[in-house]
């Protein structure tokens, strides 16, 4: 029997995931009473089950049992019942954004503040986030992209490191991302701009990445580039951190950025257990501005 106890912070994609597993065929049941967690857990373990795929969602709502669920979670591990927790998470500025667009109130905000509520919840799952074997950062993800990764992990039975991976294209005329880890600047390669015909092309076309890449600077770059992040990304898991935004940036965010991006993204592709995905921030913004 597999079962995965799916927590996470409120609003971070919990009920969205819950959908997902049963979907996939998971038993689910959401908020179950955390004393029932190990009795039910026994019960499906049991060999008279017929149930081999079962999803138990748990959050703040659990109130004060909350602190029973450490106690609850060592006691299956000491009686034989395997598990595994999946907990979703975002960025605070992402919880409150997310709460503000929905009207919602935030359970623990009794004050009214969502940013009081998110902290309160934030300390009280930190031992969950701590235990678990799967942390998904939702804060760059649409539903699709989540649908997608949970299904590489209990559908597909791939491996993940726990890191989310955004790759992020943009220009410097509108502005550094606020949210970028990292940040390259590829002005000094060829700009198409300057070539009439090729203006209005972005870097999606393989002209424009022709001509970024003439001369073989952008290859040179690229390969440097690879080192360094085929460095960092291992040691940024190691470290625990759960998302990583590239951004990599050009004047208008339409030619170079995007054909660098688009490279990044496709040799990232193909490390194993890493969560990634591409955005060209400003790719349309020139054609917007006519």
């Amino acid at each position: 029997m597999r079962l995965v106890i799916v927590t996470g912070m409120s609003g971070a994609g919990r009920t969205t995931a819950l959908k997902v597993l049963e979907d996939a065929g998971y038993f689910c049941v959401d908020n179950l009473p955390v004393p029932f967690i190990d009795k039910f857990a026994e019960l499906t373990a049991s060999g008279n089950s017929e149930i081999t795929k079962v999803a138990i969602g748990i959050d703040i709502r659990s109130g004060k049992s909350l602190g029973q669920l450490e106690q609850v979670l060592e006691h299956m591990t000491m009686e034989g019942i395997p598990h595994e927790i999946l907990f979703l998470d975002a960025s605070d500025e992402v919880l409150v954004k997310r709460y503000k667009e929905t009207r919602r109130m935030h359970p623990l905000a009794e004050s009214g503040r969502v940013e009081q509520g998110i902290t309160l919840e934030r300390d009280r799952l930190a031992f969950l986030k701590k235990q678990a074997d799967y942390i998904i950062d939702t804060s760059q993800l649409l539903t699709r992209e989540l649908k997608q990764e949970l299904d590489k992990i209990f559908i597909q039975n791939r491996e993940f490191k726990n890191l989310m991976i955004t790759v992020l294209s943009f220009g410097f005329k509108y502005g550094i991302p606020a949210d970028a880890d990292l940040v390259f600047d590829v002005r000094f390669l060829p700009n198409p701009y300057y070539v009439e015909n090729l203006r209005p092309k972005t870097g999606e076309e393989k002209e424009i990445q022709d001509y970024v890449k003439q001369g073989g600077t952008a290859d040179i770059f690229l390969g440097k580039l690879y080192d360094m992040l085929d460095f960092l990304i291992p040691n940024y898991v190691l470290e625990g951190k759960n998302q990583l935004v590239i951004g990599i940036g050009c004047t208008g965010g339409k030619h170079r950025s995007v054909t660098i991006a688009n490279a990044v993204y496709e040799h990232l592709k193909q490390q194993k257990g890493l969560g990634v995905k591409l955005y060209h921030r400003d790719i349309e913004k020139d054609n917007k501005r006519k």
